[in-house]
């Protein structure tokens, strides 16, 4: 019967990939337990099995006390030192225990304590394998789905990809095949329950790592990738290597490695973009393909302001927002793009209102205009300690007295606009009368 047992063990161990010697571990717990039907509940016994000789042994294990008072868990210091000398009190010694016939019940509680270590044994293998993959792509097969979750085959157990992982546009039907990143491995009452994403940024960054050699070498870097799932990504990349071109290792032969993941997410567009230290011109290539006209940098905002020409504004915003958004999420800039044409007239209309304060000097008016102050109104809101920072302001009076003459002009052009609505509306009057007359008519 041992034999049989080692035999077990050892198929148990090649198909189940559990290492012979903690299935002889939970073996030993299992017939410790069954042990005790027979020599006793109230025994703490240990059972040790010798692959060698194909035997179990039972041992007893008791405490060593100056004054036994429980015999079947304690043992005196002298009793128990005919067996190891060295024993100490507080110290525990294995006394061997005559051989038992375990029985058929002991036998069947050995077997479902068996199976259920084996059990455990598996999960713990699934959890440490799927959690050394956690942060990377698996390839998976969709088996099934329950509501609006999608379960997937992951070879060695099943995956969970629910709603929020899951691409708008794509169809997920039992029998495709998909790479999935994993986003979580947890432990449950039930086994590891595992998370995974189809929409995940580093999905689109782990298919290139397996797609471009260069990358997966380390002479091409990821620097970053933003993502819309399903419609398009960007993604910057950088060369250690003066030889290599970064955006050309990615694309590949005819754009055959891009096309690869392409295909793997359906078809979602990618932009790939050379990433620059300069902020100022990874900004540039970031709105590609739009055309740039100018980029200005406020540092202590993180924020850009981007000119565009005219026809180039829709293509730079793109549909919805995205190219910007994009372009913004890569960058880690906020991004806020103007044409050329608007900015201008913005620009002169800042200057034609700022021109008017009374006192305001060529050197602090474009203080003024790079200061963000776009009109003698906002002057006039101004504080003291604001204006007299300014080139050309200097003293806290000068400043007053620019505020004070700011109000002035602001006011005078207050006045000018009131007169324009005011002409407007007696222009629109006659219109009106004539629409009336015919509605009457």
């Amino acid at each position: 019967m041992n034999m049989a047992i080692l035999e077990a063990i050892r198929q148990i161990a090649r198909s189940k990939r559990i290492e012979e010697s903690v299935l002889i571990e939970h073996v030993e717990a299992a017939m410790a337990s069954a042990a005790k039907k027979s020599y006793g509940a109230n025994y703490n016994i240990a059972v040790h099995f010798d692959p060698r000789t194909v035997e179990f042994h039972a041992f007893a294990i008791k405490k060593v006390v100056e004054a036994v008072v429980d015999a079947d868990k304690e043992i005196s210091l002298g009793e128990a030192r005919e067996y190891m000398e060295d024993i100490e009190v507080e110290q525990e010694v294995e006394l061997p225990l005559p051989p038992v016939d375990f029985g058929r019940i002991a036998a069947q509680t050995a077997k479902q304590v068996v199976v259920q270590r084996v059990r455990e044994a598996e999960r713990d293998m699934v959890y440490n394998d799927f959690k050394a993959r956690q942060n990377d792509i698996v390839a998976a097969t969709v088996v099934r789905s329950e509501g609006k979750n999608v379960m997937v085959d992951l070879g060695e157990t099943e995956a969970l990809l629910p709603p929020k992982e899951q691409v708008f546009r794509e169809d997920y039907s039992t029998g495709d095949r998909v790479k999935v990143y994993v986003v979580d491995v947890r432990r449950t009452s039930k086994g590891p329950k595992i998370i995974v994403s189809r929409t995940h940024p580093n999905l689109v960054k782990k298919l290139f790592e397996l797609e471009v050699p260069e990358i997966a070498e380390g002479i091409v870097e990821i620097k970053g990738v933003a993502r819309e799932a399903g419609t398009r990504t960007k993604i910057a990349v950088q060369s250690h290597d003066m030889k290599v071109d970064p955006v050309g290792a990615c694309v590949g032969m005819k754009g055959t490695r891009v096309q690869a993941i392409v295909n793997e997410i359906l078809g979602e567009k990618i932009d790939i973009i050379p990433w620059q230290e300069d902020s100022e011109k990874f900004i540039i290539a970031s709105l590609s393909p739009a055309k740039i006209s100018r980029v200005i940098l406020d540092e202590a905002q993180h924020a850009a302001l981007v000119l565009v020409p005219e026809d180039q504004l829709s293509l730079a915003i793109g549909k919805k927002g995205q190219n910007v958004r994009l372009a913004s999420q890569l960058t880690n800039w906020r991004i806020d793009i103007h044409s050329e044409t608007k900015m201008r007239e913005a620009e002169d209309r800042a200057r034609a209102s700022l021109t008017a304060i009374e006192g305001a000097t060529p050197e602090i008016l474009e203080a003024l205009l790079r200061a963000g102050w776009g009109s003698a109104e906002a002057v006039a809101r101004a504080s003291v300690d604001e204006l007299s920072a300014l080139p050309g302001v200097g003293s806290a009076e000068a400043a007053a007295r620019l505020i004070a003459a700011a109000g002035r002009a602001a006011a005078i052009e207050e006045q000018r606009r009131a007169e324009d609505r005011a002409r407007a509306q007696v222009a629109a009057a006659p219109a009106a009368e004539v629409v009336a007359s015919e509605e009457r008519t």
